[in-house]
């Protein structure tokens, strides 16, 4: 069998404007994902680790050193546990091999394994933050969570969606707003929430999902007793309240 990959990839093209993936069926019988890169292929397990190793005989290195951290802890005698500079990079490399997976399973619409991958991730970051022994590494993802609760974010707005519940969603991503506003409160660069473009793209989203969500009874008349107010059209106001009021009953 040739190993040329240019069978594999003939007709499925590279976009650099769009992410491309696709599910495939492997020859182990599990489901895999493939993104198109510009020089071929990135195939990924869906469960577990995207590359499909047990490192350690965890589930991934994240799982592994949360046991350490655990047993540490357990131990009846002080243990001085901490990430050192190699296994923070690991751990960082891995971390990269979860972003490739939910940013194509957001593009294949599988929202709920999206929210699944970018916890883990957050999970990640929280470890390299707390345990990291060099001062450089504990912030080094740090950059990158406004990114993964935004993904999330829209990860769960959009199952409200698929149910068409409009309040829900928008909701959902005011919870996600805030949550990135806690996080630039938290390591004191506040000043950076005006400009940050994960706010922006979920603050853009949620005012298009407004202006675009179905109009129900109920809503429409309060949009129309607001114009009347407005208008000082107070008859007709009146009869918009009545109106309100029997749909309350």
């Amino acid at each position: 069998m040739s190993k040329d990959l240019s069978v594999l990839l003939q007709g499925w093209d590279y976009n650099p404007n769009e992410v491309t993936v696709r599910r495939v069926l492997g020859a182990d019988g599990r489901e895999k994902i493939q993104m198109r890169l510009d020089l071929g292929v990135l195939q990924m397990e869906m469960q577990g680790r995207p590359d499909g190793k047990r490192p350690h005989g965890f589930e991934s290195l994240l799982e592994y050193h949360l046991d350490r951290k655990d047993r540490a802890e357990e131990a009846l005698e002080f243990v001085d546990w901490g990430l050192d500079a190699e296994e923070c990079a690991e751990i960082k490399q891995e971390a990269m091999q979860y972003y490739y997976r939910y940013l194509s399973l957001f593009h294949l619409g599988d929202y709920w394994n999206v929210i699944r991958d970018t916890e883990r991730n957050v999970r990640a970051f929280d470890m390299i933050r707390d345990f990291a022994q060099e001062e450089g590494d504990r912030m080094s993802l740090e950059q990158f969570r406004p990114y993964v609760l935004m993904m999330n974010a829209r990860a769960r707005a959009c199952i409200a969606l698929e149910e068409k519940n409009y309040d829900r969603a928008l909701q959902l991503i005011d919870n996600g707003i805030e949550s990135i506003r806690d996080f630039f409160r938290e390591v004191e660069r506040e000043d950076l929430i005006d400009s940050c473009r994960e706010i922006q793209f979920l603050e853009e989203w949620s005012e298009r999902i407004q202006n675009n969500r179905p109009l129900t009874p109920a809503y429409r008349l309060r949009r129309d007793l607001t114009q009347a107010v407005e208008h000082e059209d107070y008859e007709r106001a009146a009869q918009l309240r009545d109106q309100i009021r029997e749909l309350a009953i």
